[in-house]
Order: structure tokens, then sequence, then C-alpha cells
């Protein structure tokens, strides 16, 4: 567990400290993962699929116009997305859509960009989606700076590769006019990231026209083209509030600080001891509170997330934290004054992520698995905690997938992308075989 972006302002206070050094060290968790089912006939029929003229005649144009996918990638990521406002890059996303010859693209009530590409039978219908938003706040400096094939910005990874990726899917279909015989619809979706809670997925799978009609799920989400994401990390989000009578900071020394309550709470927090596998963790991600630094602050707060491949294992480690917040004001008020009154804590929830698993058995795991094979990767299964998790926990089978290429450094303000066409090509192949096979092809 780290603790990453520290939001310093309003936090002014000496108990600042005391926080920093109580969040625990990192610790080593072992990998997620399970056995790749066998793939042999699938990957005999993928194959055969790569080489049908109108596939053969996509992917050429993936290769072609690879240079467009970078100016893609720039462009969407120098558009500041946070999550709650993504409307700017919302609107060039769809833009690009109708460009590319998706007429029927629009802009739903929650901000997602759907733009739908009918088949000859309607069924089944695949949605292929990235994410629009980032973790990045306001006023970020999210311009590109090149080195060589190396791209590095805010969100370049995260999820800007993952929407060039999808438009470069889109239009390599249009533009060999590539018939399908399911639907296939293309998605740039909101609220992915932190407090977000999912709202875009959760929209398109619970309120939007398309909610029963979606088949198959595939989120491309930042870079690689070998892990599949076919397991959904549930997750619990809370922001926990100490408060406290306050004062100054010298003469009303000796009263309790919520300050020092936190610190308690975090320093119980840190030795709860999590299991390994099913892989289960927690951090603490932002704080912040206080008046100035001569005065006792009146409260503070944290913002802490809970995670686990296990729902079992995630209500553990969840009833370990509350009972870790309550025992860390239980502490301050037993160590100073109360006379002008006790420190209270109150942990509420603020972000609740279903999870689940797509079977490896399942013909979506199944044909990613195969389609890695295929263009020369070796595929390996994996849980993470995605778009694809609303998807998982209604029943429908989703996955997410790399959307190609190298990269590191995600959530980070030193992002980067290796934007080389020989390494990330596959990645693109991928992505469009898969929908393909799924969606299945029609001369």
């Amino acid at each position: 567990m780290t603790v990453s972006m520290v939001r310093t302002h309003p936090v002014r206070w000496l108990g600042w400290l005391l926080i920093l050094a109580a969040v625990c060290p990192a610790q080593q968790f072992a990998p997620a993962g399970a056995a790749l089912p066998q793939t042999n006939g699938l990957e005999v029929e993928i194959r055969t699929l790569r080489e049908r003229p109108a596939v053969k005649a996509a992917l050429q144009h993936l290769s072609d116009q690879y240079d467009r996918v970078i100016t893609d990638l720039v462009a969407i990521t120098q558009i500041p997305a946070p999550s709650f406002k993504e409307q700017a890059r919302a609107k060039f996303f769809a833009e690009r859509l109708r460009e590319a010859g998706l007429k029927d693209t629009h802009i739903d009530e929650e901000g997602n960009v759907v733009a739908e590409r009918p088949g000859n039978n309607g069924e089944p219908t695949v949605m292929l989606a990235a994410h629009l938003d980032t973790v990045f706040s306001e006023g970020t400096d999210v311009r590109v700076k090149k080195k060589g094939t190396i791209y590095s910005a805010p969100g370049i990874g995260d999820d800007s590769r993952g929407l060039a990726v999808v438009l470069a899917v889109a239009r390599a279909m249009e533009a060999v006019q590539l018939k399908t015989k399911g639907t296939v619809v293309f998605v740039g979706d909101v609220g992915e990231e932190g407090l977000s809670n999912l709202r875009g997925m959760r929209y398109l799978f619970e309120k939007s026209p398309l909610r029963k009609r979606v088949d198959l799920f595939i989120s491309l989400e930042g870079g690689g083209d070998t892990a599949i994401t076919n397991g959904g990390v549930a997750s619990k989000r809370y922001r926990v509030t100490f408060r406290g009578p306050g004062g100054h900071s010298f003469g009303a020394f000796g009263l309790v600080n919520p300050a020092f309550a936190m610190a308690s709470a975090v320093t119980r927090l840190s030795r709860i001891q999590v299991s390994h596998n099913p892989k289960t963790t927690f951090n603490v991600g932002i704080f912040g509170g206080g008046t100035s630094v001569n005065s006792i602050p009146a409260s503070c707060w944290m913002e802490v997330d809970l995670r686990s491949e296990s729902f079992a294992e995630l209500g553990r480690v969840e009833e370990q934290f509350l009972a870790a917040m309550k025992e860390g004001a239980d502490d301050e008020n037993r160590a100073r004054g109360t006379e002008h009154g006790a420190i209270t804590v109150e942990s509420r929830l603020v972000g609740d992520r279903k999870g689940g698993l797509t079977p490896a058995s399942s013909p979506l795991v199944k044909a990613a698995v195969a389609a890695t094979r295929v263009v020369g990767r070796v595929p390996m299964l994996n849980y993470s905690s995605t778009d694809a998790n609303v998807p998982i926990a209604l029943g429908i089978p989703g996955i997410a997938m790399g959307a190609g290429g190298r990269g590191d450094r995600a959530h980070s303000l030193d992002e980067w992308v290796d934007v080389d066409k020989a390494s990330s090509l596959p990645g693109l192949e991928r992505a469009l075989l898969v929908t393909l096979y799924l969606a299945g092809v029609v001369e």
C-alpha cells in the first residue's frame, strides 16, 4: 500500500508528519491469475478469419493509418478530462467517430459517447469501450512530451491509448465497409476513475436503451497486449472524518486533536493482515483538514480504498478497517482532555464496486486468449478493477484488455507510452480480431 497524490491544501497542521509516518510501507502480494483455456481449434478459426479479404483489408488499414492513431492519442491526451468533467473530450471523441462514418453517434444523458454499428442479424451485440476520464484534477499540465517514440503526459496510457484504439478499430471497419452479423457498439464512457464509481458503465447497463441488449463486453484499458482481465476486483471506498472541539495550539494544548486520532487510526489500519491469495489490499489515498498551523483542527478527513478478489475477504478487511477508525478516536479520547467535547468519527461509504469473474471457459475469454496467441503474444488472465466490473457483476460476459504497446507510471504525472509501431500494432490487431470474431464477419 502506498499513499498516492496527497492533497496539500488545506492541510496546515502539525499532525501532518504523524499521519505520513503512520502510513504503512509497501507490501508484496502474490499475483492473481487462472489457468488458460485450451484454444487450439479457436486459434485456427481466428487465423482463418484473419485471412478473409475484408478482415485482411481492415488489418492493413490499421497498419497504413497507424500515424493517425498517434495523432489521436496526442489530441485526446491534451484535452483535460477529470472525472465528472469529461464533456470536451467526449465531444472530440464523438466527432472523430462521426468522421469515421458512424452516423449513429450520440452523447447520452450520463455523458457517454455511444456509436452503434448495426449488424446484418443484430445479434450478438458486442460493446468495445474505453473510458474518457482521468484521475488528474483541473489545471494539471497535460501537454504531451516526446522523446523518440516515448510520449509522456498524465493520462496518456490510462486511458487515452484505449480511446485511440477504439477509434482505430471503428475506422478500419468503416474504411473497408466490413459487414458483421452482430452489432458492434463503440463507446467512450465517463466515470471510470476515482470516486466516479463506474457511473458511465452503470448507466449503460442499468438505465440506457442498451441495458438489455449487450451480450459481450470488451474494455480497452491502458497499454500491453498480453493481459486479459476476466476477474473484476470488488472495492469499497470510504471518506472518514474525525471531528473535535478545536482550539489554539498553545492555549488549548492538551485537548483532543482529530489529527492525532486520525494518525492513530491509520497506524492501526496499516497493521491489518490481509490475504495474499485472493489478493486483498487497502490504501489511504487522500487526506486533509485544519485551518492554520497554530490551531488544533476541528476536523480532518481521509479517503480510503479497500479491494479484494474475494467478496468474503473484502467484507473481512472492511470490518477491521471500520474497527480501526473507531479505535483511533477512542485512543485520542483516552489520551487527552475531552472537557470541551470528545473526538467523533464518521466513516461514510462513497464508492462501492461489485466484482466477479468471467470464467476462463467462456467463449469471450477463449476468443481473447486465442487472438493474443495469433498476434504472437503470450496471454495471461488476471484480476483488476475496470469498467468490465459492471457487466461481470450482472452476469454479462466481460473482459478488459490492454490497447497495445509498452507503457508505465499510470496515475502519475510522468506517465508514458511507447508509440513504436512494431510493438504497438499487435495490440490493435488483437482488439480488431476479437471484436470481429465475436460479432461474426459477413463477406
